[in-house]
């Protein structure tokens, strides 16, 4: 994504290249599988699938691409079962990191996030060990330009239920509850607005701002390495980086 959104930090996502956006739909596919395995392959009866869908939609993911993804997860074009697990620790620095895998092989994920995090100076702890330190909320980027009004959008957002709007230099974010967010997002689309990003993701409570050159290395490997594989669909954590000061 573009813009300044300390979201697109705190995600670590890298959406540049063709390859990488190839994979990113793969990783999206698998959350439709789960949103469809849980509540059915009807958009107008799964707000889940609903919300799947904008996170989609935001990430430039085609119309055919989507449709195929909700076939298939729907048994129409054979279905592998996903699993979702959450892993928790920390990185060089005392960093937190949280780390959401969607899998069909538990032991290969475990394995895999296991050995990123002994590869470059990390621990994986137990569950709970850093989740306390993130607050699960909505988040919706909104590009800004010349054609968004600031106070319209902000008036939309608070009124549609958002609890918080931050204005950046080049993009506006909101952030909603959990139970919200879907209302919140609705809302804004059908006022017209179109998303960078829609979706609900882990928000640290506070961040860590002083990590030395050595640990800072091994915490940009180890976030590139966990992004690069396959199973993880996000990772965050709570460090200031280099391109964050910038901002």
């Amino acid at each position: 994504m573009s813009g300044h959104s300390k979201w697109a930090n705190i995600k670590n996502k890298k959406e540049k290249t063709d390859a990488q956006r190839g994979k990113i739909f793969t990783k999206i596919g698998r959350e439709i599988a789960i949103a469809v395995r849980e509540g059915g392959g009807d958009p107008a009866n799964n707000s889940k699938l609903r919300d799947v869908i904008a996170k989609a939609k935001a990430s430039n993911m085609p119309n055919d691409n989507i449709t195929r993804s909700i076939k298939k997860a729907a048994g129409e074009l054979g279905s592998v079962n996903y699993e979702e697990i959450t892993y928790e620790g920390y990185a060089p620095g005392g960093v937190a990191i949280m780390v959401e895998v969607v899998t069909d092989n538990r032991n290969r994920a475990a394995a895999d996030v296991r050995h990123c995090f002994d590869k470059y100076g990390g621990s994986l702890g137990a569950n709970g060990c850093v989740s306390y330190m993130f607050d699960k909320k909505g988040v919706i980027v909104i590009e800004r330009t010349v054609a968004t009004d600031e106070d319209e959008l902000m008036e939309a957002a608070i009124e549609a239920g958002a609890e918080d709007f931050i204005a950046e230099d080049d993009v506006f974010e909101i952030r909603t509850a959990p139970g919200d967010f879907s209302a919140v997002r609705e809302a804004l689309e059908g006022a017209g607005y179109s998303f960078l990003t829609a979706e609900l993701g882990r928000i640290p409570q506070t961040m860590v701002e002083s990590i030395d050159d050595e640990a800072l290395q091994k915490l940009q490997k180890l976030l590139e390495k966990l992004d690069d594989n396959d199973d993880v669909q996000e990772v965050y954590h709570n460090a200031v980086l280099p391109e964050d000061e910038e901002e």
